[in-house]
């Protein structure tokens, strides 16, 4: 099986409240692309500024009962790739800013956002377990979503699980994610991608806007791709995953394997 896999994201700006709308966007633009992972921003299908609990019931879906799920689906399996999708999702009296794993094959897992950021926590739920890695034709994803980039135990755990790149879903507003997986990947040496959104939302009289530059990055300090700030782009590039399963940094130092867990592992958490 080849190591050589091609990953991107989906830049765009989701209309706030249409699910149909965005579905129609994602369909229209992915069709026909040529890739093994494509990633989209976090709640890609509903939008962001979400007013109440209430809204964001009526906006959220049951995987095992979704239009969204059963696009992507579609979508994939036409297509040949896998996509990793922001998703809101209702479960039993929980409602979960998720991010979605859909391959060719069908639905194959959903993770759940376990750092709540800014209002997001009048509406949701907090994630409760940890994320896990999903081997798909040999690229090893793992998943996270927006602010969890800023607790470097999230990609360790994903990195510790044997991932070999990170879907990363966002809809980010402060200036900093971009600069800062350029170091979640050089101390994990792994790979992601980060898509974000561009433009703004109104939410109670107050304007949301996004920052763009979603960005693919490589293990050693690399940034592969990077869009703009204010634009629609979709940009796929070929990386080669055995560069995140060398986790040697010099001929007799390995990342992993170095750590003394012994002296800062946390209980119930081999991190």
């Amino acid at each position: 099986m080849s190591t050589l896999k091609k990953v991107g994201y989906f830049q765009f700006n989701p209309v706030l409240g249409s699910p149909r709308k965005n579905r129609e966007k994602v369909r229209n633009s992915l069709n026909n692309i040529q890739a093994d992972l494509i990633v989209l921003p976090e709640l890609a299908f509903t939008g962001y500024s979400m007013d109440s609990r209430e809204e964001a019931l009526e906006l959220s879906e049951e995987i095992n009962n979704s239009p969204t799920i059963n696009m992507l689906e579609n979508l994939c399996r036409e297509n040949g790739f896998s996509i990793a999708a922001g998703f809101a999702e209702k479960y039993k009296d929980k409602i979960y800013n998720s991010a979605v794993l859909v391959t060719r094959e069908g639905f194959k897992a959903v993770y759940r956002k376990m750092h709540l950021f800014g209002f997001e926590s009048e509406f949701f739920d907090p994630g409760p377990s940890l994320p896990e890695v999903y081997d798909v034709e040999g690229l090893k994803i793992g998943m996270m979503v927006c602010y969890d980039w800023f607790f470097p135990e999230t990609a360790r755990i994903i990195a510790l699980k044997g991932a070999d790149i990170i879907a990363h879903p966002s809809n980010l507003v402060l200036p900093w994610c971009q600069r800062a997986m350029v170091i979640r990947c050089l101390e994990n040496n792994i790979f992601a991608v980060t898509a974000n959104r561009f433009g703004s939302e109104m939410r109670r009289g107050k304007e949301l806007t996004f920052t763009g530059a979603s960005q693919i990055t490589a293990p050693r300090l690399e940034i592969l791709a990077s869009a703009s700030k204010d634009s629609e782009e979709l940009t796929i590039v070929e990386i080669d995953i055995n560069a995140s399963r060398r986790k040697t940094v010099t001929k007799v130092n390995h990342l992993l394997n170095d750590r003394r867990s012994d002296l800062y592992g946390n209980p119930g958490v081999n991190l």
